[in-house]
């Protein structure tokens, strides 16, 4: 446990440039404490001491604002930043190296006992307000940008926006270039979501199509109407 604290800490280090040294990272950080309370709910879970693991979780969630089910599997150098309004389902498994921000919720949609939350591969990063819901993957590298609604499967390398989420940006990231993108965004490199694409596109023609009549600008001759009629 103390071995993964180390970690834990050090992942602090390398994705927030406001960190100033290990004993403020222990004091201020509420994504680190959740995370200590939460291996050792999850410790209790696994040995069948449910109650406990519930009552630590809630100790937990009371001190952090930040809510994760005992039962969720989470993996090494896990970073919640911020934190305040994460929730973690129970059936929840969360690879290596990933990052959530602040009101994000792995949640389910089902009332089936079984496996009903997500699955993040390694290093996929969450912005802030996303919610990812269903017991699908986002794959290894993914990014889901803030407050996305994250339904499907996500391929790996893929950065997803908008409501319910689709593919956003110029190219699915390879491998060989995962780099940590804060809040699951990368400046100057993201594509706006499609739909909104759609409809600046639209607005533009209807625009074009205003001016072309005359109604953009008042010395613009008008093209006179043809009147169609069905008789022959």
């Amino acid at each position: 446990m103390f071995k993964s604290l180390q970690e834990d800490i050090e992942a602090v280090f390398q994705r927030d440039p406001a960190a100033r040294s290990r004993l403020e990272v222990v004091l201020c950080y509420p994504g680190v404490h959740a995370l200590i309370f939460h291996r050792l709910a999850h410790g209790f879970w696994r040995r069948g001491w449910l109650l406990a693991g519930r009552f630590v979780s809630q100790l937990g969630r009371f001190m952090t604002g930040i809510e994760i089910h005992p039962g969720a599997k989470i993996g090494r150098r896990f970073f919640i930043d911020h934190g305040m309004g994460v929730v973690i389902g129970e059936t929840a498994e969360i690879g290596d190296d990933v990052t959530l921000y602040q009101g994000v919720t792995l949640g389910g949609v089902s009332l089936d006992p079984g496996k009903r939350h997500p699955t993040l591969g390694h290093g996929v990063i969450v912005g802030a307000g996303a919610a990812v819901l269903g017991p699908f993957t986002v794959g290894d590298g993914a990014r889901v940008g803030s407050n996305a609604v994250v339904v499907k499967e996500v391929p790996p390398g893929v950065t997803v926006t908008g409501i319910p989420a689709r593919p956003s940006g110029p190219r699915p990231v390879r491998e060989e270039e995962f780099c940590f993108s804060p809040y699951g965004t990368t400046p100057g490199t993201m594509s706006v979501d499609p739909v909104s694409r759609g409809l600046e596109r639209l607005a533009d023609r209807v625009r074009e199509l205003e001016e072309r009549v005359g109604g953009g600008d008042p010395s613009t001759e008008r093209e006179p109407v043809r009147v169609v009629s069905g008789r022959s």
